[in-house]
């Protein structure tokens, strides 16, 4: 071949090795770009066969051919240690290579009948990536540009670099891409770790790749299954004081090692790690750091987003559980007029006791531990309850510590309805706090018990106005319509015609709350106290009928209750009423008159009167018994068979009206004063210390009433209608014309 033919040959292929590099530069992936390379050759070079060899762990691998020598490309693998080291390099030819027996790579080429060839080492400054092997059947003298094609290989080294970080970042974002489309808030979280942790891995060439999350109450990181690779690293890794990640994490953000651990965070605070290891060639490099930072945050974000969904999934489900318990409730409402089926059911609601009590805080339903000592335990409750419902009358809640459990509490709060107080519901729990599902519990809850409330109180209404109709057509002097009477009794399943007293309350309140309130208010209170009493009754037994007639509250008992001792059956229920009321943070008395036993019908009128007679007498002259039955008045039953006529008003106001007259608006009751004279006797001395006065400060009273009447009180006979007087101003008093 002429120099000048050699000449024009070396220039075209120079400028087929510039073309070509810059091509493989535009190349977007290293598959492509060898193809091109090893199909570029070919066709430019003439040559029988091309192929780019890569050396992958030890073995020499064809990563692209071009040429119809197949046995040649079916030769590979071949081992690189049995190969001459030279190829990876510099260039190499049949005539400077080793021989065959010492290369394997020649031997193949000998035995696949290439008479020439050459090699291009394919490496830059950081990389050894293989070489390209250049093949013809025939000889074809070389020309001498072994400089160039060396420098062809660092271009296609440098091509293949650049095409394997393309490679890299496509595959990076088609994983962020995957991970948009395919991570569904629906999805079990250990898939979602499977899923990235294996994108972690592969993204970065890691051997392993795993998830640690950060548990604040034990203070550990804990590993979330599954990983990527063989989990090898402990299950919990306890951070103790130990607050530096470093220390757990030794590449914590830091490259150049055999690991690389990035953190998760949501919002400002991290929640975990993303852990990797044991790159498979080198170590963890300033790409992988972002890599894995991506995806991280990317990791964070959805688990934050699961967080919230799964969040507001929960919120929804335990809403759409409340709306069915509220409809379970109202049921309950319905079908039943007791509180014991919502108690079961807030039981069930709160998974803890639930006691509802009265206004009175006195428990009406609960549902509790079943123990031996439930309802002393109930009680000890409802004492502590009512102490601290007196420091904090404002508030519609407050909290009392069990008496049995430490570390838990009853929560108390108020219901309401009508813009009146109906009673308390009590839960028992763990913990002072509450969640603001909770509080929706609780406010259900206070609804549906007040619906319960005033269901109750609207019956109770209607049987006390059926109840006080009835008693209106009983207690009259003379009884007009039988046959009605006698279907309210059977209402009531009352037999009339069993023998029973009637007896007439007087609720007075205390000097400290006729301070406090109007005239309505202090209506209000005695309403309360009554409404007490009678919520109350049925700890008594069956058989007791309460009701209300004149504004006058009656009890009618039967005389079976008495069980042969009057006295005590009524001093028992006497003191019952006192605790009952002792329990009410309203301030007040109570007195009890008590009529005689009744045969038929008509003597219900004739016990009614006389237990108001009865109760006068006691509030004039025996409060301090606080009851009196009428027969136990001694001369009074006598002067009870006497006519309310004009005659016994005059007889009184003859004999005492101008001590009463007098009496009124002084601060001398001059009234009292002759009543205990009389009641002792005459005995100034004893009569003087009843009254607490000096015996001089009586005397004097003494000459004041003998002058206001005109009498001495010396005559015996003066003595007994003074007496007679005073007698039948306790019974009738107010009634006097």
């Amino acid at each position: 071949m002429s120099d000048n033919k050699r000449e024009k040959l070396m220039k075209k292929v120079e400028y087929h090795l510039r073309t070509t590099s810059r091509q493989l530069i535009k190349i977007d992936t290293e598959e492509e770009a060898l193809q091109y390379l090893t199909d570029s050759f070919c066709s430019e070079l003439y040559c029988d066969f091309v192929a780019v060899i890569l050396n992958e762990g030890g073995e020499f691998l064809p990563k692209a051919w071009s040429g119809n020598l197949s046995s040649l490309a079916s030769a590979f693998p071949l081992h690189s240690d049995e190969c001459s080291p030279k190829f990876l390099y510099q260039s190499i030819t049949d005539q400077t290579a080793d021989s065959p027996e010492v290369c394997i790579l020649a031997e193949t080429l000998k035995h696949a009948g290439v008479k020439t060839w050459f090699t291009v080492p394919l490496k830059d400054d950081i990389q050894h990536f293989g070489f390209c092997i250049v093949a013809f059947l025939s000889y074809v003298p070389l020309l001498d540009m072994e400089i160039s094609f060396e420098e062809f290989g660092k271009d296609i080294a440098v091509a293949m670099a650049v095409a394997r970080q393309k490679e890299a970042q496509l595959k990076k974002i088609e994983g962020f891409g995957w991970i948009s489309k395919n991570l569904s808030l629906d999805v079990p979280l250990e898939q979602h770790i499977a899923e990235l942790t294996s994108k972690a891995g592969i993204g970065t060439d890691a051997n392993f790749s795993c998830i640690y999350l950060y548990n604040e109450e034990e203070n550990c990181f804990v590993f979330q299954p599954p990983s990527y690779g063989e989990m090898e690293r402990p299950q919990k890794i306890m951070v103790e004081d130990k607050y530096v990640l470093k220390e757990h994490f030794p590449f914590f953000e830091t490259i150049g090692g055999s690991q690389l651990t990035v953190p998760l965070v949501i919002d400002m605070k991290p929640i975990g790690v993303l852990h990797i290891e044991n790159k498979r060639e080198g170590v963890f490099t300033k790409e992988d750091l972002k890599a894995l930072e991506m995806l991280a945050n990317h990791l964070a974000t959805i688990l934050d987003n699961a967080r919230l969904y799964n969040g507001e999934k929960e919120h929804k489900q335990r809403l759409h559980f409340l709306l069915d318990y509220q409809q379970a409730l109202l049921k309950e409402t319905v079908e039943d007029n007791n509180f014991e089926g919502i108690t079961t059911m807030l039981g069930n609601l709160f998974q803890d006791s639930v006691i509802i009590f009265d206004r009175f805080m006195q428990p009406i339903s609960f549902n509790t531990e079943k123990t031996e000592n439930g309802s002393q335990l109930i009680e000890q409750l409802a004492e502590l309850a009512r102490e601290e419902r007196g420091k904090q009358r404002v508030t519609d809640a407050f909290n009392v510590s069990d008496p049995k459990h430490v570390g838990y509490c009853f929560s108390f709060w108020m219901i309401n309805g009508g813009g009146n107080l109906l009673g308390y519901l009590a839960v028992r729990r763990p913990s002072w706090e509450m969640d603001e599902f909770d509080q929706l519990m609780v406010d259900l809850a206070r609804n549906i018990c007040s619906i319960q409330f005033i269901k109750q109180k609207l019956v109770l209404d209607t049987k006390e106005q059926m109840k006080d109709s009835f008693i209106s057509k009983l207690l009259i002097e003379k009884i007009e319509n039988r046959d009605s009477i006698l279907q309210y009794a059977n209402l009531y399943q009352w037999d009339l015609f069993k023998k029973h007293r009637i007896a007439v309350l007087s609720i007075s309140l205390e000097e400290k709350e006729l301070k406090n309130g109007n005239l309505l208010e202090q209506q209000a209170k005695k309403s309360l106290i009554w409404d007490l009493i009678k919520s109350r009754l049925p700890e008594l037994g069956t058989g007791i009928l309460s009701a209300a007639h004149n504004e006058e509250q009656l009890l009618i008992v039967p005389i079976e209750k008495e069980r042969n001792d009057s006295n005590k059956f009524w001093e028992s229920l006497y003191h019952s009423i006192r605790k009952w009321i002792g329990s009410s943070p309203i301030a007040c008395r109570v007195l009890i008159g008590i009529g005689g036993i009744t045969h038929k019908l008509e003597d219900y009128y004739i016990s009614y009167q006389q237990a108001i007679q009865a109760l006068n007498i006691l509030d004039s002259r025996f409060r301090k018994n606080g009851f009196a039955r009428f027969e136990d008045l001694g001369s009074y039953v006598i002067l009870h068979h006497l006519n309310h006529s004009p005659a016994v008003d005059l007889f009184i106001h003859k004999q005492i009206g101008p001590l009463l007259k007098y009496s009124e608006g002084k601060n001398i009751d001059l009234y009292h004063t002759l009543h205990v004279f009389l009641q002792n006797n005459g005995n100034v001395k004893s009569a003087a210390e009843e009254l607490y006065i000096h015996r001089s400060s009586l005397l004097y009273r003494l000459e004041k009433i003998e002058s206001l009447i005109s009498v001495d009180l010396n005559h015996a006979e003066v003595r007994f209608n003074l007496m007679m007087a005073l007698k039948l101003y306790d019974m009738y008093g107010d009634a006097m014309g």
